[in-house]
């Protein structure tokens, strides 16, 4: 039987960091770091590619950075000229990162998609829904 093929969104955080290293004692992991518009792009890469080799496990770096400023810096700074108060998250997590980065994992022959958010999810005849994390002070469910 084909082990189940997973992509970390992996950021080089702890907890996209902890996320891989759960999943990769169970699944094959790759990871998937996704330049955006971070300052010192080039040391976080450098630091997720030793995460990364350190959890053994393969990265992609998926360029995105003209994806996130057509769609989330052009959607932000407009807003503001609007005098409207935006949201980038909200743009990001759904343009970006659970439809570009996501697209990228499916396409790189992945199964399915990890990130290291706090949350729990809870399936019902086969109906997935997302609650908040039992540790509130560390729930992510918002994203």
């Amino acid at each position: 039987m084909k082990q189940l093929q997973i992509g970390v969104a992996l950021s080089g955080g702890v907890d996209s960091t902890s996320t891989a290293l759960m999943l990769r004692d169970h699944y094959s992991v790759t990871g998937f770091f996704m330049q955006l518009a971070q300052p010192d792009l080039e040391k976080q890469t450098e630091q997720v590619q030793r995460i990364a080799a350190k959890l053994a496990i393969p990265l992609q770096v998926i360029d995105l950075r003209d994806a996130f400023e057509r769609k989330v810096l052009h959607y932000f700074s407009d807003s503001y000229f609007r005098g409207t108060t935006p949201n980038p998250c909200v743009i990001c997590n759904k343009i970006i990162k659970f439809g570009l980065l996501l697209d990228t994992i499916l396409a790189a022959g992945m199964d399915k998609m990890a990130t290291g958010h706090y949350a729990r999810i809870i399936s019902r005849n086969e109906t997935y829904r997302l609650f908040k994390g039992v540790d509130q002070a560390k729930d992510q469910s918002y994203f």
